[in-house]
């Protein structure tokens, strides 16, 4: 097949995932017709292949990637030809083409690659959204971030590191805690459960943090809430960014702050690893391994 898409009719392993061929209709008044070029493979896809993340079957998977407007509609503020990514789409970025609503494209300078764009983007702008909006940290606090060695938690120590402030990171496993380092953390806790605020409060002279950001959920709220100073914030994160950019308006503007930090160096991408778009099944079982680190793409 030519144009084809990876799409879940059921859940289960990721021998559920499978292509189909896509035949689609020119874009409406408000769409494009993108050529994709990479795709972020994330661990909500997984989440929703297993059924853990609800989903009206069939679905198509991802909701973040880079490529080309093929074709635009009359409302549409994109040209035919620029290069733009998306990362606050409906599930079915794992395809070779799609439609997709304008008003969700992000212009790309043409200082960042097609691959890095696609695995910082959603990233960056979850970042974004936790650092300078939910609590605006500043020069010289003491935060913790969770999971501090995947694709956000790199993200988010390069940056924290930048506005002068003090990461803590914490991480499931010993091999993770010098890519940590290396991104911008200032200390590491690698046992989550039992470490943490003692940690937390030894930096602080016995304070504790302002806030925790925590993705990881459940196991690791009594740990978060422990390593909380008085009025501290714990905030639990998820992959919905809508709330924070709630038009076009904001999330390109949004969408450019995290650029710019990208063309600075500021931030790397971190991009370790690439499948083909076909083997999209093979790319979460090594995820759901944890046999990757940083980000991963997806190349149609």
């Amino acid at each position: 097949m030519s144009d084809y898409a990876i799409r879940l009719g059921a859940t289960g392993g990721p021998e559920v995932l499978r292509a189909e061929a896509v035949e689609l209709p020119p874009p409406g008044p408000d769409e494009v017709r993108i050529r994709q070029t990479a795709i972020d493979l994330s661990h909500d896809d997984v989440l929703v292949r297993t059924g853990s993340v609800p989903a009206e079957l069939p679905t198509g998977l991802g909701s973040s990637a880079v490529g080309v407007v093929e074709a635009a509609g009359s409302r549409a503020d994109v040209a035919v030809g620029e290069r733009v990514a998306y990362a606050t789409v409906p599930f079915g970025a794992y395809a070779t083409v799609r439609n997709v609503p304008a008003e969700a494209l992000v212009p790309l300078p043409d200082t960042i690659g097609d691959e890095d764009a696609a695995a910082v983007l959603a990233r960056g702008l979850l970042v974004w959204a936790l650092i300078r909006r939910v609590h605006r940290v500043e020069a010289g606090e003491t935060v913790v971030f969770h999971a501090a060695a995947d694709g956000v938690g790199l993200i988010a120590g390069q940056w924290l590191s930048h506005l002068g402030a003090r990461p803590i990171g914490t991480v499931g496993a010993a091999d993770e805690v010098r890519l940590a380092i290396e991104n911008g953390y200032d200390e590491i806790v690698l046992d989550r459960f039992d470490d943490l605020a003692a940690r937390a409060r030894e930096l602080t002279d016995g304070v504790g943090v302002p806030v925790v950001y925590d993705p990881l959920g459940v196991s690791t709220v009594a740990s978060s809430t422990a390593a909380l100073g008085p009025h501290g914030l714990l905030v639990s994160s998820g992959p919905r960014l809508t709330t924070h950019l709630p038009d076009a308006t904001a999330l390109r503007a949004a969408s450019a702050e995290v650029l710019d930090l990208v063309v600075r160096g500021v931030v790397r991408p971190n991009l370790r690893q690439r499948f083909d778009l076909a083997d999209a099944g093979k790319a979460q079982e090594a995820l759901e391994s944890r046999a990757l680190v940083g980000a991963t793409v997806l190349l149609p």
